[in-house]
């Protein structure tokens, strides 16, 4: 029974983080604020709700390939998010600077400052 709470109580908390991570997506502003918030609760939400998985089936066979699965989440995802990101930035997507400055400015080309 405690098992089952638990099960529960991972998945539910699991799908509030992704709900958090669609609702930053469809919510904020620019293409890096966006993928910040995919990136950040969407793995945490699919890693609770693995793991929620993998308890409640309690097998072996179903730890295992639920703890690669995390792995590869935490591996996999914000290097995709790193290079989305910077896809973003060279394409020249609009920034919402909030400290005045372009930090990666004269770093990394922007969309027209490419020379060619």
């Amino acid at each position: 029974m405690i098992v089952a709470i638990i099960a529960i109580l991972l998945k539910l908390v699991g799908v509030i983080f992704l709900f958090i991570a669609a609702l930053g997506i469809l919510r904020l502003s620019d293409p890096f604020q966006r993928m910040h918030a995919a990136t950040k609760a969407g793995t945490l939400g699919a890693g609770l709700v693995v793991a929620g998985a993998m308890v409640a089936i309690g097998t072996v066979t179903a730890i295992v390939i639920g703890t690669l699965t995390v792995i590869f989440l935490l591996l996999t995802v914000p290097v995709a998010g790193h290079l989305l990101g910077r896809a973003a930035y060279v394409s020249g997507a609009e920034l919402n600077v909030v400290s005045g400055r372009d930090a990666l400015e004269g770093v990394l080309p922007r969309g027209g400052d490419r020379k060619g």
